[in-house]
């Protein structure tokens, strides 16, 4: 009999210790990121660890009370250094150590199993822990929130996609990096030059010649200007060219050619430019210097190759690889 009391008194410490810890391991945040996805563990255990100085005042009280009653009880079966040497070991070894390494491994399942357990001894303790837990509300506040920097988030995504347990992979990585970097770069860092885009003069003709380039480029639109390529006048949809009148000037043109193109600094940044665009439903946008000429054009397919860190190629980039191939 006074052996299955000492071992129902070290269980009970090892369940206090170990619950102890499971439970405050488990960030509170993380927990309602996983039970609102339905994870019937976090759901189990996050209204009692929301309740954290109730829940920590119970849990310590307990295995306090547990402790004191199991070294008294093996007091009175030795005594002197030897119940004091022999109490402290039990603790130590099967109170604390043991439990704790085990519930740490295994944090969600052992809190989420002994989760009814736990709701049962708060509202036993409630009179007694309350006041302390509120007292510790009072002056201490409430958990604050873990907030991770965007470099640590990253380092997160490229450590679960290193992990056999997890189910991110290498391109979901690589997309999260692209949209966690791509609202730090400049429209300057990205754009093509204007000296290297393909465009045209608001006068060319709707020749055969005309026809053959466009379709040699394989754009679907093209910025227009008049007089020199820093005077950007408008952008041409390749599409609309099919109901236009042939041998007409472009800027004669009635559905293919409009004036009305987005026009950005070099300075703006890819995250606003990106809103800009989907709002105003904008495909392409011109870049300007301070003193209004065109410096680069920047597209919405840029930025989402900034976003997904890979280079988006049509049919006539694939046709041109084959021939260089």
């Amino acid at each position: 009999m006074i052996y299955l009391i000492s071992l129902f008194l070290i269980l009970c410490s090892a369940t206090f210790s170990g619950l102890t810890l499971a439970y405050f391991s488990l960030d509170l945040a993380s927990l309602r990121r996983r039970a609102n996805a339905g994870d019937p563990q976090a759901f189990a255990i996050y209204p009692i660890r929301s309740q954290g100085n109730l829940l920590l005042t119970t849990l310590l009280l307990g295995n306090v009370t547990v402790n004191t009653i199991l070294s008294v009880f093996l007091g009175s079966l030795a005594s002197g250094v030897l119940a004091s040497l022999l109490a402290t070991s039990l603790i130590f070894l099967f109170g604390e150590i043991g439990p704790q390494a085990l519930f740490s491994r295994h944090a969600l399942s052992f809190g989420s199993k002994l989760a009814p357990l736990t709701r049962a001894l708060m509202f036993i303790a409630y009179p007694i822990a309350f006041p302390v837990a509120y007292t510790l509300d009072r002056l201490l506040g409430h958990a604050t929130p873990a907030m991770y920097s965007k470099h640590e988030i990253m380092q997160i995504i490229s450590e679960h996609e290193d992990s056999e347990h997890s189910p991110i992979d290498a391109d979901e990585e690589r997309i999260v990096h692209g949209a966690l970097q791509f609202s730090h770069k400049q429209v300057r860092e990205v754009m093509t030059p204007i000296d290297t885009v393909a465009m045209f003069d608001e006068n060319q003709k709707l020749n055969n010649q005309f026809f053959e380039e466009v379709s040699k480029q394989g754009y679907s639109r093209f910025p227009i200007y008049s007089g020199n390529k820093t005077n950007v006048v408008g952008v041409l949809f390749a599409k609309d060219l099919l109901t236009e009148d042939e041998n007409i000037s472009i800027r004669q043109t009635e559905d293919a050619f409009d004036t009305n193109v987005m026009r950005l600094k070099g300075s703006a940044y890819l995250d606003t430019v990106l809103a800009r665009m989907l709002k105003k439903k904008q495909h392409i946008a011109i870049v300007e210097k301070s003193s209004g000429e065109a410096s680069g054009v920047i597209s919405l397919e840029d930025i989402i190759e900034e976003i997904i860190q890979v280079e988006i190629e049509d049919e006539e980039d694939a046709d041109d690889e084959e021939k260089l191939a």
